[in-house]
């Protein structure tokens, strides 16, 4: 029987989803990822600005939500205004606050919150109207955990002493690092780890790809219909499926084309772009006919076709680029999720023939 795929294991589309027109129109509210979507370290990503700017100018909103609970939402605002991205502070969601807010409807307001990260952490629990405290003679009754680069040993025993008395414990994020000039240092997953194992107890934890953080922007913005957009198919886009939102990957940061194409359901994006220009294109449908053995995608004029064990591709001279990376992403899904063993080395060698001529005609680099 011939069936056309839309779902793998767990329920998670097969396949990548068309707009109806430029992708911002199908959406009233955009959550951003920031480091490798709107920046890369101290640098804009190139033409981030002016693409935001047109898709503001579309009447989307533009929130921007970050893991990162060390930085107060005014501190990123200024940040992304220096760079050229209109902000306000009110536009910026961070993991404290999501933490700050579970804390606050679990707790109520006034509570005492022992308290293990930085400014970030410390605005977003008085905005809240907690108390937060430096020890556990303070007489905490929760203690919640985020970044920062000032801990210290004592902090920390203080947190394992609290979280082995019985105190709730809440974690900003598990993000094991952090981006720093000369390359990656331990970030809040690596420090919440400490505690896990002097505590043996694990946290609850708000940020990406946990829901909670999701959940928080789209209640401080009121989205009916959100996108998520993101560079990292095991946070953002993660997050984005368990939060039950849809999630545009860009290939701008951390995950490349050969993540894409690996990628296992619970973490597939259901549109892809080069870079923050997606928000403004069409986005065509992508279709895969699974017959026993044999699987077919379509995207445009890409026809990639599987049978006993490999791949052939048709229409991939003059396609384009991005419709070739599409068609290869949903090709190794579908036979994946057919139980289908395949060597994949074509997919992945016409992807990254197709970013490398991009690359060669001068447009922004891609990641892959």
């Amino acid at each position: 029987m011939t069936t056309t795929t839309d779902r793998g294991a767990g329920g998670a589309l097969a396949r990548l989803l068309p707009s109806s027109g430029p992708l911002v129109d199908d959406h009233d509210v955009v959550l951003l990822d920031l480091d490798g979507v709107v920046y890369i370290g101290p640098h804009a990503v190139p033409g981030a600005a002016e693409h935001l700017g047109s898709a503001r100018s579309a009447g989307a909103r533009l929130v921007f939500v970050t893991n990162n609970a060390s930085r107060p939402p005014a501190v990123v605002a200024q940040h992304l205004t220096d760079l050229g991205v209109d902000c306000e502070e009110t536009d910026v969601v961070t993991s404290a606050q999501a933490a700050a807010h579970h804390l606050r409807s679990t707790l109520g307001a006034g509570a005492r919150v022992l308290r293990i990260g930085g400014a970030g952490l410390t605005e977003a629990l008085e905005a809240e109207g907690l108390q937060p405290v430096d020890s556990l003679d303070d007489e905490p009754v929760a203690v919640v955990q985020g970044f920062s680069p000032d801990l210290t040993w004592r902090h920390l025993a203080e947190a394992t002493r609290a979280v082995r008395s019985g105190l709730p414990w809440v974690a900003t994020n598990l993000d094991l690092t952090v981006p720093v000039v000369g390359g990656p240092a331990p970030g809040n997953g690596t420090l919440v780890g400490a505690v896990r194992t002097a505590s043996g107890v694990e946290p609850y934890v708000v940020g990406k790809p946990e829901p909670a953080l999701f959940a928080e922007a789209v209640r401080r913005s009121s989205a009916r219909r959100p996108l998520v957009v993101g560079d990292r198919l095991d946070t953002d886009l993660e997050g984005a499926r368990r939060a039950g939102l849809p999630g545009l990957l860009v290939l701008t940061g951390v995950s490349g084309i050969p993540d894409l194409l690996t990628a296992h359901p619970g973490e597939r994006p259901t549109h892809v772009s080069w870079d923050l220009r997606g928000l403004l294109d069409t986005h065509p449908d992508v279709r895969a006919r699974v017959d026993g053995r044999r699987v077919e995608v379509t995207c445009g004029a890409v026809v990639l076709t599987h049978a006993d064990g490999g791949w052939d591709a048709a229409g991939i001279d003059g396609a384009d680029a991005l419709d070739v990376v599409r068609a290869a992403a949903v090709a190794a899904w579908s036979a994946a999720d057919a139980g289908l063993e395949s060597d994949t080395a074509l997919l992945h060698r016409v992807a990254a023939t197709a970013r490398d001529d991009r690359q060669l005609r001068g447009d922004v680099a891609a990641g892959g």
